[in-house]
């Protein structure tokens, strides 16, 4: 902990212990007139080099900071209507004012070159015409090519790196955190500027009053009243392929709809247009722990990771539906329903070493795998948000109806594998925020109801020593229950005074489940393995957040104070566990605008976890045909203590976003996790108390850049990690060290009207040692190059290719990937005609390395073959 203070303290003297000064002033007319949109710069004498700038706002003030030794400066002040002031002032702090002198300018013939970024207070402005491309079709395709935005495979968006907390289409937040349904289908020819809100608080009453730093993104339309869409349909062979769309949107500034059916089998999983993707649903899922999860699978293939159009094997259909309305008095009402219906189809075989200090264990299985998705999701909402008044409440219930098949070769054998994997979730999330005296008051309550019914069969049986007493059997079947009751509720105050927000919460977290699990054997052997657990989780906290903003500055001090009781009971096994334990949990975040430009941001946070209830239970549980556990020991307790900087640069003139990022982990268990691996690749998992340390550090830079003039995007990023922790691998405690290096590089060029290409590359390097023992470093290479033409302005005709090479640890591989697209576009009609010929080479196999802490599995994966597909698409 001093060595982190002492590195803290440097990094922040590094950034502030350099010379700087500010210039600040008012300007006004000889009679008294404040001037406000003037532009007032700084420059190096006798050159063009802008150290800073500002624009006088309402009241003619302006304010500029400098960063520069050089002694003398030259002031500039230009503003239509009054004369240009120049002046050569010293670098020091000091306070100018300026009386402008009117005058008439006449106005000659010019030519305006319009900025494809404008930037107004904290938000940016990114104009869809000067970034969208011939080939492109909906909002995601432009918001791809936009600096300082990435829109990830699964439709995530990040901003300077960090994830947006709200997706507004004209303000209105139709799908909370769904929103790539609306970023693949929303044609781009209707939007006229994407909105970075920067520093953006979704609850409008506390938007003066309690800072964030993160951004969102809003939608402008052309139209105030918009009807638009997307619909296409296609068909192709080997084998008969379909794929469909129909998505109609209404856009109005008091209603919004939103209805989607889509169904294919070319491989392209549109299930990622109804995941949750922003921060704010991530973190709850993690508080809550009500996301769907798997205590039991079939063994599965690692899939490969390039698009998933070139292996995806499914069979899908989607239907959903959004509906907003805005009632009287600023309520709103929101209704979305949507249920997916997919059948996935895996094929190959694994190869699979596992590493301990004295051996190495070679495992091969050819696996056929059948997967089976059914979920239905709704969620009611009613809600206000205005700056007096916001109130929210929120009734959902998810339901999954999932089951799996897997086959499984394993030396001549063959085991079959049957699961079905349920899951049910109702919840309501009532929040409210109103005015008590100069206050504001929030009041929180959630309550869950979720019902985990789970079973596995394998057949023929396995751990025959540890189920069957050494002999043979034909069937073991895994049943689990798990129910589960949750509520969380909190009442918090948030008061402002001078330049502080101060927002002490008290909170209340009650949790109550009963795991049941039995495995059943077809010999009906005396031996019990059972689970009949009891599990009650409590936590009473007092959190106090406190914020400070003054110009450049944002501080933020939580200091929360956590008491935690765990009370765990297995009657009929006889054991149990109480845990109490006080906890406090400090975090802090400083935030610093060191020009309009350059802006910092640092962090410490320690917090503590403790296990759930699938990290403790006495009795044996067969996860997987090959991997069976049981975690007889006290509660996992875990601390974190996290150090994060970040150093960023954003220039919408220039259209430039650069970032930096450090991160530092130390976790402090009680518990070390015991692996061991039995002659024929079987896993017997526990852990035993011990105090053990794991630190995880990882760095990350990217930058990217839109030269106008060249029309030419490049983005390039960088990514380093390194974890060294301890485990036990067959009863002998080992030190294990994994690093994992990336390289991406992005490169978008038009070379003329005609002519677009665009580069994409990645380098992956991965490397693992156990105590002395170094493994092989992986190598994977991913080469992209795309060239795009258009012969003329309604025709299109794309040449993509994609070379993948991988050096594992048995051989080399490459892969090369090639694509035919050909577009004929009516434009009066705004119809297209497209044909797609994808991998041409029929590439049908490829190889995949997944590296954790003791082993290498090398996967084989069965791609989709050559195929021709047509397609009819319009907007609507």
């Amino acid at each position: 902990m001093k060595q982190f203070f002492i590195f803290y303290s440097v990094f922040l003297f590094s950034f502030f212990g350099f010379s700087q000064s500010t210039i600040n002033g008012k300007l006004e007319t000889s009679g008294g007139k404040l001037i406000s949109g003037a532009s007032v710069t700084i420059r190096v004498i006798n050159t063009n080099n802008i150290i800073n700038y500002s624009i006088s706002n309402n009241k003619g003030e302006f304010f500029i900071r400098i960063n520069d030794k050089t002694e003398k400066l030259q002031l500039k002040i230009r503003s239509m209507g009054y004369k240009t002031v120049v002046k050569t002032i010293e670098n020091k702090t000091q306070t100018l004012n300026f009386t402008l002198e009117e005058e008439i300018t006449e106005l000659k013939e010019v030519v305006v070159k319009s900025f494809p970024i404008s930037r107004k207070g904290d938000t940016l402005n990114y104009f869809v015409r000067s970034f969208s491309k011939q080939e492109d079709r909906t909002i995601a395709d432009v918001l791809n090519n936009m600096p300082g935005i990435e829109v990830l495979e699964n439709g995530k968006i990040l901003y300077q790196g960090k994830p947006i907390n709200k997706y507004y289409i004209e303000g209105l937040d139709l799908l909370e955190g769904k929103y790539n349904l609306a970023n693949k289908n929303l044609p781009y020819k209707e939007v006229v500027k994407v909105q970075v809100l920067e520093n953006h608080q979704p609850i409008k009453m506390l938007d003066s009053l309690v800072y964030s730093d993160k951004a969102a993104i809003n939608i402008k339309l052309k139209n105030s009243y918009t009807v638009t869409g997307l619909a296409e349909v296609g068909s192709g062979l080997s084998p008969f392929l379909w794929d469909a769309n129909i998505t109609p949107m209404l856009f109005s500034k008091k209603k919004q709809i939103l209805s989607s059916y889509q169904t294919n089998n070319t491989g392209n999983d549109v299930a990622l247009q109804l995941k949750a993707l922003t921060i704010e649903d991530l973190i709850e899922q993690f508080e809550r722990n009500d996301e769907k999860q798997d205590w039991l699978s079939i063994q599965k293939i690692q899939t490969p990771n390039f698009s998933k159009k070139r292996w995806l094997d499914n069979n899908i259909h989607l239907i959903t539906s959004n509906y907003l309305q805005k009632l009287k008095n600023n309520y709103e009402l929101r209704f979305n329903v949507s249920y997916i219906n997919d059948y996935k189809k895996q094929n190959g075989y694994t190869n699979t070493q596992f590493f301990t200090t004295k051996d190495t264990i070679f495992l091969n299985e050819k696996k056929q795998n059948q997967l089976y998705v059914n979920v239905l999701e709704t969620n009611l909402t009613f809600q206000k948000n205005t700056e007096n008044n916001y109130f929210k409440n929120s009734i959902k219930f998810q339901g999954f109806w999932d089951s799996q098949q897997g086959d499984i070769l394993l030396n001549n054998n063959n085991i079959n594998q049957s699961l079905s994997n349920k899951y049910f979730k109702l919840s309501n999330n009532f929040k409210t925020l109103f005015s008590l005296g100069k206050q504001i008051a929030s009041v929180n309550s959630y309550i869950g109801l979720y019902k985990t019914p789970q079973s596995l069969t394998v057949n023929p049986g396995q751990f025959n020593d540890l189920l069957n007493d050494g002999n043979i059997y034909n069937k073991v079947v895994q049943n689990i229950a798990l129910n589960t009751f949750y509520t969380s509720n909190s009442l918090s105050f948030t008061k402002g005074w001078k330049r502080f927000s101060f927002s002490p919460k008290v909170g209340f977290q009650f949790e109550k489940q009963n795991l049941e699990s039995a495995i059943l054997t077809s010999e009906n052997t005396s031996q019990n393995f059972e689970n009949n657990l009891d599990w009650r989780r409590t936590k009473i906290d007092f959190i106090l957040k406190t914020q400070y903003k003054k110009d450049k500055w944002r501080m933020e001090l939580k200091t929360p104070i956590n008491f935690h009781n765990y009370e765990l009971k297995d009657t009929p096994l006889q054991k149990s566990h109480n845990l109490n334990r006080l906890t406090f949990e400090p975090r802090f975040s400083m935030n610093y605008d060191i020009t309009n430009y350059w802006r910092i941001n640092s962090s410490i946070n320690l917090n503590n976890r403790f296990g759930r209830i699938n990290q403790v239970y006495y009795n044996y549980i067969l996860v997987n045909y090959r991997k069976i556990q049981n975690i007889d020991t006290p509660l996992p307790e875990t601390q974190n203590i996290s150090y994060s900087s970040l150093i960023g640069y954003r220039n919408p003139v220039k259209a430039l976003f650069l970032n930096l990022t450090y991160t530092k982990t130390i976790t402090d268990k009680n518990l070390l996790y015991k692996t061991q691996i039995l002659d024929n690749g079987s896993i017997n998992f526990n852990a035993i108390e011990k105090d053990n340390i794991k630190i995880t550090h990882n760095f990350s830079a990217k930058g990217s850049k839109y030269m106008s003039s060249l029309k030419t995007n490049m983005t390039i990023s960088t990514n380093y990690s390194l974890q060294d922790f301890e485990q036990i691998l067959n009863s002998e405690t080992v030190d294990i060290s994994n690093k994992n290096w990336t390289f991406k590089g992005k490169l978008d060029i038009d070379i003329n009207d005609w002519l677009n290409t665009e580069f994409i590359n990645s380098f992956q390097f991965s490397y693992s040692q156990i105590q002395e023992q170094k493994n092989q470093t992986i190598t994977q290479q991913f080469h992209n190059f795309n060239l795009n033409i258009y012969p003329k302005e309604n025709q299109y005709f794309s040449l993509k290719t994609e070379f993948i090479k991988n050096n594992l640890f048995s051989d080399a591989t490459k892969n090369l990937f090639t694509d035919l697209v050909y577009r004929y576009t009516l434009k009066k009609k705004n119809i297209d005609f497209e044909f797609q010929w994808n991998n041409i080479f029929d590439t049908k196999k490829y190889k995949t390395v997944n590296v954790d802490n003791y082993s290498y599995i090398e996967s084989n994966f069965t791609l989709r073959p050559r195929q021709l597909l047509f397609k009819i698409r319009f907007s609507l």
